[in-house]
């Protein structure tokens, strides 16, 4: 086999996203065009304080750490082909988790005290995302809609927290106290706010990976997910695959809020998240299946999110061009797939 057919198979999975990308941006230089600002001066303000500038790299990696994990979570769903749309009320969950650990377990060295609050997290996260799960697999309710209704509950169950038992005494706004700073993950950029989270979430993408593409669960993954009928044929019970994938996407979800928590916030705010689980279903669809992609995509979008006010103030285009060149990214991948789907059909 020679060098470029090996390489081929690598860089397929990542081409869709980029070009998808690339036509976004495109379509974003004409909204700013039409907006009366100049697309080179917005763009290059954008990416250069999100990815050239010590703190504004650094605030792209904060924003990246829970896109990349929760995205991890949505696309181990889809393998299993189960829409884990509970993403957001998972990293609620996690960051609970985190914040008890952080809050009432005291005395313990950083080196217990963090990863258990980091389990706490994955665990909170992964019973949230279990039960739609479990609603699935053995009662036949379709998961959109659980996972949907789970996010509410979910944001009102910490609102009803942070406001009462866990409220910080005195607070002029819903908050807790400060967990111990046991509980913290340490900042690897002086003077920013790049934490330890990104070197989490970038093993996990590791995991993940190795768990889809060289284990025999990865295989049943998507067995089950191609077929369902056919792997429980061949002694793949489908019911506990669908509970595993979704507790894992949860409990990946819940790590992302967990490292809110422990890495930015130090605190449990009752808006935990700023749309992070929603903005991971669309990066996890951007992927097209590849953990690599997944990766490239959350860098994009968590350096769109890292720039996006530094290019309303000095090339004065609003945020909201922001948000539609993450719609429009969407868009043309869903175009893309809807392309591929028809020359498939069409092909004798």
């Amino acid at each position: 086999m020679t060098t470029t057919n090996r390489i081929q198979p690598l860089l397929l999975p990542i081409l869709p996203p980029v070009i998808a990308i690339a036509s976004a941006l495109l379509v974003g230089a004409i909204l700013i065009l039409l907006a009366g600002a100049n697309p080179i001066a917005a763009y290059t303000a954008l990416f250069q304080e999100s990815l050239s500038t010590y703190f504004g790299f650094g605030n792209t990696l904060t924003k990246i750490v829970p896109l990349l994990l929760t995205s991890l979570g949505v696309l181990v769903a889809l393998r299993a082909g189960q829409f884990n749309i509970g993403g957001e009320g998972q990293i609620y969950l996690g960051a609970l988790g985190s914040a008890l650990i952080g809050l009432y377990v005291q005395g313990l060295p950083g080196v217990i005290h963090v990863p258990l609050a980091l389990l706490a997290g994955f665990v909170f996260g992964g019973i949230w995302g279990l039960i739609p799960g479990y609603l699935k697999a053995v009662r036949g309710i379709n998961e959109v809609i659980t996972t949907l209704l789970l996010n509410y509950i979910a944001f009102n169950f910490i609102g009803y927290l942070v406001q009462n038992p866990l409220k910080q005494p005195g607070a002029p706004s819903p908050y807790s106290p400060l967990i111990a700073k046991s509980a913290q993950l340490p900042i690897i950029l002086p003077g920013s706010l790049a934490h330890a989270g990104i070197l989490l979430a970038l093993v996990a993408a590791v995991i993940v990976w190795v768990l889809l593409v060289l284990s025999p669960i990865g295989y049943q993954i998507a067995a089950v997910g191609f077929n369902p009928i056919a792997s429980r044929y061949g002694g793949i019970s489908v019911e506990r695959t669908i509970m595993l994938v979704m507790a894992l996407a949860g409990g990946l979800a819940g790590l992302a809020g967990a490292t809110e928590v422990m890495g930015l916030k130090y605190r449990l705010f009752e808006q935990v998240s700023a749309g992070y689980g929603f903005d991971a279903i669309a990066i996890a669809f951007l992927s097209r299946g590849s953990v690599f992609g997944v990766v490239l995509t959350s860098l994009f979008f968590g350096a769109l999110r890292s720039g996006a006010n530094v290019m309303q103030r000095s090339a004065g285009v609003p945020v909201t061009v922001v948000y539609a060149i993450q719609g429009l990214t969407v868009l043309f991948i869903a175009i893309s797939l809807a392309l591929e789907h028809r020359i498939k059909v069409m092909e004798p």
